[in-house]
């Protein structure tokens, strides 16, 4: 029996996480779970799965959740102190990290702090302070198993191969609902139209910078600490129809990819139950009645947040965790129709351009320069308003 702690379970990837544990109650028991406001949701989550302890980034939904379960055996906690709690928790064996945003880089930190094994979800603390991240891993001698389909699927690809022999990870892109727009068109897309991901059901921060390509940049920023690979040998390539979720290519030429369905519970279970597999019987993979797999270029001018992304890493420090930071500010400032769609590389450039060089050498310089970055990134929002 595996014992699961999952951080954000309220969402998406919690949502799905949970669902395989309901299939599989011999392998898999719920031992922790947070949320962030959502007290109802994890309301019905504690009364199906019975965890011993969880946490509300909300006191005041605490407090509600509280009072509706006054005779059930669960401890609530709250806050900040509460989730990093909940992620340290004893007797858990991994820890889903599912929290959206730079919010989730403490409780991620502090679940790597207690020896805990972390499947990663959220890709946001990883580019605020992957290399902190990895070191600490290394140190407690665990490993952090990628869930994002794509860094999953280098996963997958990697195994049973010599990392020296690599010569090229392929990320691979939908290109979201606005590929075959012009810039023009661009200017006027609404955020209802940014929602409709043509491939994927997620959450509204990731589904509006998989429209930006912001995704795919923060997701090669995610690959340099995950596998340990310079930046200059990680690419981008659109794949429409998301059906090869990445590459990898060895020295020889050889060119090893995983494949299926766009379906967030396969790299969940492979993470959950790594290294065996599990059966999901989802449907057969028909190469030939799918028919074609289509590929381009990535494209920087029409799509500016992955170059802004490559920018960040190159120039290191704290500039990813500005990146990052700024991102999150203008993703929420245009779904808010504060500022139009155009606006959000341009707003994320403006902060990283006002960003001076800081050395980032713990966990606290990370958060400090998400807190700046974030406060400059609202600021500049006002010089956007439409």
């Amino acid at each position: 029996m595996k014992h699961i702690v999952i951080l954000g379970s309220t969402g998406s990837i919690g949502a799905s996480t949970l669902d395989i544990v309901s299939r599989f109650p011999d392998h898999f028991a719920i031992l922790g779970l947070t949320a962030g406001t959502n007290d109802e949701k994890l309301e019905q989550q504690i009364r199906t799965f019975h965890p011993r302890v969880v946490a509300l980034s909300s006191e005041t939904a605490a407090q509600r959740l509280r009072a509706r379960l006054t005779n059930h055996p669960v401890e609530i906690l709250s806050g900040e102190k509460g989730l990093c709690t909940v992620a340290s928790a004893p007797d858990s064996d991994l820890v889903i990290s599912a929290i959206v945003g730079g919010s989730g880089l403490m409780p991620t930190m502090a679940a790597i702090r207690a020896g805990r094994a972390v499947a990663l979800a959220n890709k946001e603390p990883m580019v605020m302070a992957g290399q902190m991240m990895q070191e600490e891993a290394h140190k407690q001698g665990k490993r952090i198993f990628p869930i994002d389909s794509e860094h999953s699927a280098v996963f997958q690809s990697l195994e049973g191969h010599r990392k020296q022999d690599v010569r090229r990870i392929m990320l691979t892109a939908s290109g979201g609902p606005f590929w075959n727009w012009s810039v023009d068109q661009m200017k006027h897309v609404t955020p209802d139209q940014a929602l409709q991901h043509p491939n994927w059901k997620m959450g509204a921060k990731i589904t509006i910078d998989s429209a930006t390509m912001m995704n795919k940049g923060l997701e090669v920023i995610e690959a340099r600490w995950l596998f340990d690979v310079p930046p200059n040998q990680i690419e981008m390539v659109i794949h429409r129809e998301s059906i090869i979720h990445s590459l990898v290519e060895y020295c020889d030429g050889s060119v090893i990819a995983q494949l299926g369905f766009p379906d967030m519970r396969t790299p969940i279970a492979y993470a959950l139950n790594y290294p065996e597999r599990i059966s999901l019987e989802p449907p057969l993979l028909d190469l030939g009645k799918i028919g074609n797999l289509t590929f381009y270029p990535s494209d920087f001018e029409k799509f500016p947040c992955s170059k802004l992304a490559y920018e960040a890493l190159e120039g290191g420090g704290g500039l990813p965790a500005t990146l990052n930071a700024a991102n999150e500010i203008a993703v929420q400032a245009f779904l808010n129709n504060e500022i139009a769609f155009l606006d959000i590389s341009r707003l994320i450039r403006d902060t990283m351009n006002a960003y001076t060089p800081h050395a980032l050498t713990t966990i606290e310089d990370a958060l400090e320069i998400d807190r700046w970055a974030r406060e400059k990134a609202s600021v500049l929002v006002k010089a956007f308003t439409k």
